[in-house]
C-alpha cells in the first residue's frame, strides 16, 4: 500500500475506472455474442439491427477510452465482414 496521500487516491480512482471499463467491455462482448448467434441462425434482418446496436456500444466505449481507435475500427470491420460473408453464403 502506498504511503503518499495522492497515490492512495489514485489507487481508489484507478480501481473505479477498471470496474467501469470491465463493465463496458463485457457489455460489448455480450452483445457481440448475440449478434453472432443471430448471424449463425440466419436471421439477417435482426442481425443488422443488432449490428447497429453493437456499433454504438463500441463507439461509446471508444469515446470513453476503453478501446483504442484502431481496436474499435477492427472490431466493427470484423463484425461487418462476418455478416457480409454469411449473407453471401446463403445466396449460393
Amino acid at each position: 500500500m502506498a504511503n503518499i496521500t495522492s497515490q492512495k487516491k489514485r489507487i481508489i480512482t484507478n480501481e473505479k475506472a477498471r470496474i467501469a471499463n470491465k463493465s463496458k467491455t463485457s457489455r460489448v462482448n455480450t452483445e457481440t455474442r448475440k449478434f453472432r448467434e443471430l448471424v449463425s441462425a440466419g436471421k439477417f434482418e435482426e442481425a443488422k439491427t443488432q449490428l447497429n446496436f453493437v456499433y454504438s456500444l463500441i463507439d461509446n466505449a471508444r469515446l470513453d477510452n476503453v478501446y483504442h481507435i484502431n481496436t474499435a475500427s477492427r472490431k466493427k470491420a470484423n463484425l461487418a465482414k462476418l455478416l457480409d460473408k454469411a449473407q453471401k453464403e446463403q445466396v449460393k
